[in-house]
């Protein structure tokens, strides 16, 4: 026998609260807003940009290193690890967590409430993006934390990266995971150096007025950007690679990437060039702390 629920107390309530739980929402989603177009949430979101430029300036600069025989691991861990070590370590290290997690909120923000009035495809296009740049900037920022409550380790990330591969291998359908990540990884750097060939960066910024300022962001700009297309591409390529051949041990992340290249031909001379470039994209990303356009 059907239970009559049109006299149940129960449900009538709930169809009479209704619109105060619709308005609540709309209340709690409006609020959520006003923060992320907070002028303090948006000075908080420059200096994300401003510690991310450092992290890379970091890894740039180990990249370096390792090309002149030195020792070091060239990627956000070993930038991260190197920054604890400052005198000032733990105030940069929950200074850079705050910021990088200010960021991660307004990009998220982006993809959540921006963008509605654009066409369907250009939207898409334009909140998956911010949604990615929020994903980056999280994992930052958990890699600042983790440094700065005593969790982290600058030990060897190329082991830690060849087991996490191969533990997703043995799981179902990882094989197809991994191989999809890693090409989303090698096609992203190839959008990485058009954008930098093609100085489609400079619309997200208010570039300077002075000619020669003008110049100078654009060159850090292209070689930055171009330089960080050729890391992720070389990432991304050991990462799809190593697990066609079913070889884990070859998927070393960043800084299995990096030592990679220095083991080429002229490997040297050419690490000594991407790490220089990734030093021109850590002072972009600081000097877009100063320009970024953020209006919503």
């Amino acid at each position: 026998m059907v239970a009559r629920t049109g006299n149940n107390p129960c449900v009538q309530e709930l169809a009479q609260r209704k619109p105060a739980i619709k308005r609540e929402l709309k209340q709690a989603a409006d609020a959520a807003e006003d923060f992320t177009n907070s002028r303090t949430l948006e000075l908080l979101a420059r200096a994300g940009f401003a510690a991310s430029g450092i992290l890379h300036f970091l890894v740039g600069a180990i990249a370096i290193r390792l090309a002149m025989g030195g020792t070091g691991n060239a990627d956000f861990s070993g930038a991260v690890s190197e920054l604890s070590s400052q005198p000032a370590g733990p105030f940069l290290l929950w200074g850079s967590f705050a910021a990088c997690v200010a960021l991660a909120l307004w990009q998220a923000s982006d993809a959540i409430f921006d963008y509605n009035r654009l066409p369907t495809k250009e939207k898409a296009g334009k909140k998956a993006k911010a949604a990615a740049q929020a994903l980056v900037f999280a994992a930052l920022a958990l890699t600042l934390v983790s440094f700065a409550t005593g969790t982290g380790s600058g030990g060897d990330n190329r082991q830690s990266a060849s087991d996490l591969t191969a533990n997703v291998i043995k799981a179902p359908g990882g094989v197809a995971l991994l191989v999809l990540v890693g090409v989303g990884i090698a096609v992203t750097g190839v959008i990485y150096a058009v954008r930098g060939f093609r100085k489609s960066f400079e619309k997200n910024l208010a570039m300077p007025a002075s000619p020669k300022a003008r110049t100078a962001v654009t060159v850090l700009g292209v070689v930055g950007y171009v330089a960080k297309g050729i890391v992720l591409l070389l990432t991304g390529m050991l990462i799809a690679i190593a697990t066609l051949r079913a070889h884990p041990e070859e998927s070393t992340g960043l800084d299995g990437g990096l030592h990679a290249l220095r083991d080429q031909p002229f490997g040297p001379y050419l690490l000594a060039a991407v790490g220089a470039g990734l030093i021109c994209y850590g002072l972009f990303m600081m000097v877009r702390a100063r320009l970024a356009n953020m209006n919503k």
